[in-house]
Parts: structure tokens; C-alpha cells; sequence
């Protein structure tokens, strides 16, 4: 089953987030920050899509956006970036940081869903 990693500092994002995700077929991973996510990556798990915040603590979106794509199991993996911001500058700094796409808090459900499944469908 594929697997998604989420990751917000809120945890009414998170626990949303994830019985969609699971609900359609996904199992999840979730952290509160990039720092979390990237320590997640370094200890092998390979998601296949991941879904990011961008206003986090300790490691922001871009950072973690960044750091992932140094890591090789990572480099070509879909990163969305799901946040409240809606300004072009942060959207093209996130493309340039290797972002795959971006939606808007609160995405909705099916809209969510369809992103995902054109990146990984559920098996």
C-alpha cells in the first residue's frame, strides 16, 4: 500500500489529512515539522508522495522541501505543498526549492484525493 507522509504543526491538519488519506487506501506517516520529516526520511521510510506545510517550527516547507531533495531515496518524489498561503512568491519559491504542486488550505476532500491518486494510486 502506498504510503503518504504528512506534515503541519497543526494536529487538526494532521488527523484531517490523514482519514481522508486513509480512508481512500493510503497508509500515512505524519510529523509536526520538516525537522520531523526529514528524520523520517533518514530513517527509511519511502513515502510516494508527501503533502507539506510551509509555516512549521524548527524546519519550515521550503527548508524541509530542500533537505529532502538532497536525499536520494527522495530526490524524484512528489512533494505538495499545503498551505494557507496563496502568494505567487512563496509558490515560486517552493517550485524552485523542487515543490511538485500546491494547494490551498483547506483543500477539499476530492480535490486532495485527485492530486494524489494522478501522483500515486491507491492499490
Amino acid at each position: 500500500m502506498p504510503t503518504i507522509l504528512v506534515l503541519d504543526d497543526s494536529a487538526t491538519m494532521v488527523m484531517s489529512l490523514s482519514h481522508i488519506l486513509k480512508g481512500a487506501g493510503y497508509d500515512v506517516e505524519t510529523g509536526m515539522n520538516g525537522r520531523e520529516g526529514i528524520i523520517k526520511l533518514t530513517d527509511g521510510i519511502k513515502p510516494s508522495v508527501i503533502l507539506t506545510d510551509l509555516n512549521m517550527p524548527e524546519l519550515d516547507g521550503i527548508g524541509f522541501i530542500k533537505e529532502a531533495r538532497k536525499i536520494a531515496a527522495t530526490r524524484f518524489t512528489p512533494i505538495i505543498v499545503l498551505t494557507t498561503e496563496s502568494g505567487g512568491r512563496k509558490r515560486d519559491e517552493a517550485r524552485a526549492a523542487g515543490a511538485s504542486g500546491w494547494l490551498t488550505k483547506p483543500a477539499e476532500p476530492n480535490q486532495l484525493l485527485s492530486v494524489v491518486k494522478q501522483l500515486c494510486p491507491a492499490r
